[in-house]
């Protein structure tokens, strides 16, 4: 390997998480492979991601390469989305995936606790976890909607306009963005314990129909989280923090 080569390597093990999958979506499936956090962890460099899970960088670097043999997708290039697209899509797609699941989840959650907690004491903490999440989703996802995105929104328009945009929303963007930061560190390590408590999500033997679909849409729950934090936090807030 030439000099050139290792100083390339070297940088490319610099780059955070968050930025290989910013980049291209697919280099997620590398990181969930090794149970690297791409989206709460996006902002650890790949260097450090790898010691901490006893990996060679330079090897994770080619299988990262290797998932860009083909060219990306204009419908997954979500870096190159204008923000108020991106915004919208987030609403449309995560918003309305959780709006419509999560209270499910949560009952279903309840019901097992009820019925298999004597058993399974796990079940009952897992309940109460969820319970909280559910409650947390809520009012974060109000303040993406009726906040921060409209913020973003007008700025982008002010722009677009050759204006400058309104104090009020710099700051808006601002506080709301370091107010959601915190949320996603909570609702992510909520999320963690709750895979922890479920052993990853492992069906018991004696589990009824009910367990198990809990599990699954609690696995559900996880993926679609992983990918909605991922775009927000190592696309879009970057992206309105720089407006």
């Amino acid at each position: 390997m030439t000099k050139i080569e290792k100083a390339r390597n070297l940088d490319l093990t610099e780059k955070t998480i968050g930025e290989y999958v910013a980049e291209d979506y697919r280099s997620a499936a590398v990181f969930e492979k090794y149970g690297i956090d791409f989206c709460c962890g996006g902002q650890v460099p790949l260097a450090a991601a790898c010691r901490e899970k006893e990996l060679d960088p330079f090897s994770l670097v080619r299988e990262i390469e290797e998932t860009r043999n083909t060219p990306l997708q204009r419908s997954e290039n979500f870096g190159a989305w204008k923000l108020s697209f991106l915004a919208d899509y987030i609403v449309n797609t995560h918003h309305v995936w959780l709006n419509e699941n999560t209270g499910q989840i949560a009952a279903y959650a309840r019901k097992i606790a009820e019925v298999h907690g004597a058993r399974h004491p796990e079940v009952i903490e897992i309940a109460s976890l969820f319970e909280q999440i559910a409650a947390d989703m809520e009012a974060h996802l109000g303040e993406e909607e009726e906040v921060l995105f409209p913020a973003v929104k007008r700025i982008e328009a002010a722009r677009k306009a050759g204006g400058l945009p309104a104090a009020e929303d710099s700051d808006a963007i601002r506080d709301s963005l370091e107010k959601l930061h915190r949320e996603h560190e909570a609702i992510g390590d909520a999320v963690h314990q709750i895979r922890h408590l479920a052993k990853d999500y492992a069906i018991p033997e004696d589990a009824c129909n009910t367990f198990a679909v809990t599990y699954r849409k609690l696995n559900e729950f996880e993926d679609d989280l992983h990918k909605h934090v991922h775009l927000e936090n190592n696309i879009l807030f970057l992206k309105a923090a720089q407006l």
